[in-house]
């Protein structure tokens, strides 16, 4: 009996009953986080009716509050700030844009009619909230994740697109304020492609979905006249930064990776496998405008990559080129007649430093020293602080 904890059926027994008790607390906090939502979007509701009928301003929000936070001393969510951002939680998903504007502190009868009448898009998400409320992609990310989604979102689309990319990525509100900030909704699937005659119809989608145009490069180190390599290794030293921005599924394989064909090297600038597309990616970068024998090189390197790396169970090798500028029918014309699968993007750099500048930055070595020295070699951060 000493030793049972050694025994191996104990362990696995023990094992067991770990997983199903950290299975129950995901199933308990998701519950959680739904039931409080469901909550908010009631007390959302109630305000705006209250409002309504009782033609009540914003001092019930206050005197609300007051009354809540009294009976429930303990429970964090009453405050009128709170409150407010309920009315706007249910608000935001029942009514259009344009009569959200004119709310003003009394609602007036325009939005009472709007509550009863609205178009043909919003009725459909009302009737999923009404009778799937558990379901609704809305009610399974955390509040302040929905804070940041409707003071920001122009459309209740728009949202829906964050909500569930949270839900897939499983993004922290960071990297969720991250991807609002620089408009994923407006970049993803926006790219020049081929993809629709030279992959089949599920594939095709899901590779449109994946990449944007532009692609939105975070880097600190690049001057005004960067060439290529410079901005590739500058993409490669930042990898993660890169990666964030690729989105999820990219698996980074390598630089300049070189393709011998017959003798000769030929290097591919980078190389990516996605992991949902199940295929080899390569990016071509290109510091100026597109032309059409840009193409052309990566349709060569596609080629070879499906004879000497392929795997016969991966997906035929998908081609992406990133370029400074672009002419969307050039971009157009110059697939046209290509059989393999290429996309073709722009890039934006939101740091570019003066020519002037360049040898006179520090490095990030030198950056990380200074840092240590200020903070007695103790970190910039706890980890644990961190969201």
């Amino acid at each position: 009996m000493e030793n049972i904890k050694h025994n191996n059926e104990y362990k696995s027994w023990l094992t067991d009953i770990k997983t199903r008790i950290k299975q129950t607390q995901i199933k308990a906090a998701i519950k959680v986080n739904t039931e409080l939502l469901r909550l908010y979007w009631d007390l959302g509701r109630d305000i705006v009716e209250k409002q309504l009928k009782s033609q009540w301003g914003d001092t019930v929000i206050r005197q609300l509050s007051k009354d809540l936070k009294k009976e429930f001393p303990d429970l964090k969510g009453f405050s009128s700030t709170n409150l407010k951002y309920c009315k706007r939680f249910y608000l935001f998903y029942t009514e259009d844009i344009s009569i959200r504007q004119q709310i003003g502190g009394v609602i007036g009868q325009q939005l009472a009619d709007q509550l009863q009448t609205t178009n043909n898009e919003n009725n459909v998400i009302l009737h999923q909230l009404g009778e799937e409320l558990g379901n609704n992609p809305i009610f399974q990310i955390p509040w302040f994740h929905h804070v940041h989604i409707f003071s920001k979102c122009k459309s209740v689309n728009e949202a829906l697109f964050y909500v569930r990319k949270t839900i897939e990525n499983g993004w922290s509100r960071s990297m969720l304020t991250h991807h609002l900030e620089l408009n994923l909704y407006a970049r993803e699937g926006k790219a020049v492609t081929n993809f629709a005659v030279t992959l089949p119809a599920p594939q095709s989608d899901l590779a449109m979905q994946t990449l944007k145009d532009p692609y939105v490069f975070d880097l600190m180190t690049l001057t005004e006249k960067y060439t290529e390599r410079e901005l590739e290794n500058a993409l490669t030293e930042n990898i993660t930064k890169f990666l964030i921005e690729l989105g999820a599924g990219f698996a980074y394989v390598g630089r300049q990776v070189p393709l011998n064909i017959d003798g000769t090297d030929y290097p591919v600038d980078l190389l990516f496998y996605h992991l949902k597309l199940r295929c080899f990616v390569v990016i071509e970068l290109k510091t100026v405008k597109f032309t059409p024998d840009a193409a052309g090189r990566t349709s060569f390197y596609l080629s070879a990559i499906d004879d000497i790396m392929r795997h016969p169970t991966d997906n035929p090798t998908i081609g992406l080129i990133i370029c400074k500028e672009k002419n969307n029918l050039v971009a157009e014309y110059a697939l046209r007649g290509i059989n393999q699968p290429i996309g073709i993007s722009e890039y934006q750099l939101t740091k570019v430093f003066p020519e002037q500048f360049k040898g006179s930055l520090p490095s990030i070595e030198e950056i990380e020293e200074e840092l240590n020295k200020k903070t007695g070699d103790k970190g910039i951060g706890n980890e644990e602080t961190r969201e």
